[in-house]
């Protein structure tokens, strides 16, 4: 595992997992529905879009499909109005879970995200039992081949970036949330090569599980992704390197 972060290791999990099941542009149009209604169809005036639309983008979303999302929030979303509910809970071996959703129905998202937890052996929490162990960061990851290290960080940090950690092969640009696109934006105009940009839950501590549990809670959070309904699963538990 060594030269790779926690946060590379989930995110390439769950980049494995999002490709597989192919549902990743169902969640993402669902996101762009609340957003456009909320704030507009335009992104130079709706920040949130153009960080979805970033976020469509370094998922391969087609361009239009993303512009079709966008036009079908802004004028035909009919009598379907989604709602944000986040619910936090404990997974096996006492690891703090959070799911974001999106939903039209609260009551069934709600029995679904319990059932998952129950089934493999978690339990959901009240709101705000587990979150105050995470902190809403942004997270830029740059490909550093051929690249001058020093070089990405006084680029970063002149762009306003909180930190940078330097991993084997790429780096992680730390953001505060509100600034993660337009850092992101900042390095891919100065040339560098930003492989993902998203604000995100990061856990200030990792727990290990032995082999069993964690296999029991890889089965849960694969559950819990593959609803409908939910966006986003953080949670603080270390996931070993495939990689390496």
């Amino acid at each position: 595992m060594s030269g790779h972060s926690k946060w590379h290791n989930i995110q390439a999990r769950k980049g494995k997992s999002d490709a597989a099941r192919g549902k990743i542009f169902t969640k993402i149009g669902r996101e762009i529905a609340v957003i456009v209604k909320a704030g507009g169809s335009d992104p130079v005036s709706n920040p949130k879009l153009r960080d979805v639309i970033a976020k469509a983008k370094q998922n391969n979303m087609p361009n239009d499909s993303i512009e079709r999302s966008i036009k079908k929030a802004a004028g035909e979303m009919g009598g379907v109005n989604y709602e944000s509910c986040t619910y936090e809970g404990y997974g096996t071996g006492g690891s703090a879970v959070i799911v974001d959703c999106l939903t039209d129905n609260k009551n069934r998202t709600a029995g679904d995200v319990r059932h998952a937890f129950d089934k493999f052996g978690g339990s959901l929490g009240s709101t705000g039992c587990v979150s105050y162990l995470f902190q809403r960061k942004g997270v830029i990851e740059l490909e550093t081949e051929g690249a001058d290290i020093d070089e990405i960080m006084l680029a970063a940090l002149d762009a306003g970036a909180k930190d940078v950690i330097e991993y084997e092969d790429y780096a992680e640009v730390i953001t505060d949330p509100n600034d993660c696109t337009k850092i992101a934006e900042a390095l891919t105009g100065a040339g560098y090569n930003v492989s993902s940009s998203e604000v995100t839950m990061v856990p200030d501590n990792y727990v290990d599980l032995d082999e069993t549990k964690l296999a029991t809670f890889n089965r849960m959070i694969d559950m819990l992704e593959d609803l409908d309904d939910v966006q986003e699963v953080y949670h603080n538990v270390n996931l070993p390197d495939e990689g390496c």
